[in-house]
């Protein structure tokens, strides 16, 4: 899936080539995603003008000039393919926007994605954000609020960084790589880490969040950029699915360590290094 600097990405690439401009037509080729995209989606948006771009964790939001947001999450393997005019349709095209300056199309094998809209002075409280925590990248996410948030909780702190209500945006390639910057076991209890260890985490969790981006997010298996070509975060992975290797900066005997370990975690692959993270 998708995650927070992949998202980022894919938002951004949308805003640079297509930009402000008038959306002419929709096509929908099948409305039947995660949720049934809803029926008056396209009388929505017609005629509209992209007046700006956010995104909200993994949700990019397109706002309109006539009061209504477009909400998008890419599911599992949802792509965008961004073109100068209308392309050949291809399988799983389920969703065409044709505006004055290019054509945006979601394309999404596995029909896990999500395509709606909302009244854009409603979007903090649509259902889908309404029990959202704080981005990452928020200047109210301080070691504080991350300290009461964990400080009751029994789960494994991967397991709590992954809880959207807590921080959003955070999944799983990013929680792993965090918490090894950070020096800490993804098997700790959350309720047991100090406060210091909360600004720790914190810290981490941007500064990996901020390589991502910049470097175009993590290619692994479906995900590639809006033009066709591929992020290459996963090159810097650390211990993301290096089971058996040495990590970054390793000095200790691999054959007596075994290396970076994998276990599962909340359902999860979880990659660690037993001998750095405590």
């Amino acid at each position: 899936m998708p995650e927070l600097p992949e998202v980022e990405t894919i938002k951004t690439a949308i805003e640079q080539s297509i930009g402000n401009t008038n959306i002419i037509k929709v096509l929908i080729n099948n409305k039947n995603l995660r949720e049934k995209i809803p029926d008056d989606f396209a009388d929505k948006v017609i005629g509209a003008g992209i007046c700006g771009y956010d995104r909200r964790g993994k949700y990019i939001i397109i706002r309109l000039d006539n009061g209504y947001s477009i909400i998008w999450h890419l599911g599992m393997s949802g792509r965008v393919k961004i073109s100068d005019k209308m392309p050949e349709a291809v399988k799983h095209d389920h969703v065409i926007f044709e505006t004055e300056k290019g054509v945006i199309v979601y394309n999404d094998a596995r029909r896990f994605g999500l395509m709606t809209y909302c009244k854009t002075e409603d979007l903090t409280h649509h259902r889908l954000f309404a029990k959202t925590g704080i981005e990452p990248f928020d200047k109210a996410l301080t070691e504080d609020y991350l300290y009461q948030k964990l400080k009751n909780k029994k789960v494994s702190i991967k397991e709590a960084l992954l809880d959207q209500s807590i921080i959003t945006g955070i999944g799983n390639i990013y929680a792993s790589e965090a918490l090894f910057e950070a020096g800490i076991l993804p098997t700790r209890e959350a309720g047991s880490l100090s406060l210091a260890e909360c600004k720790i985490i914190i810290e981490e969790v941007v500064n990996v969040l901020k390589k991502a981006i910049k470097a175009g997010g993590s290619t692994l298996r479906d995900y590639q950029k809006p033009d066709g070509s591929l992020g290459y975060f996963q090159n810097m992975h650390c211990v993301y699915n290096k089971t058996g290797q040495k990590c970054s900066g390793c000095t200790c005997n691999v054959n007596q360590t075994g290396g970076i370990r994998k276990i599962v975690l909340g359902g999860r692959s979880t990659f660690y290094c037993p001998v750095k993270q405590k």
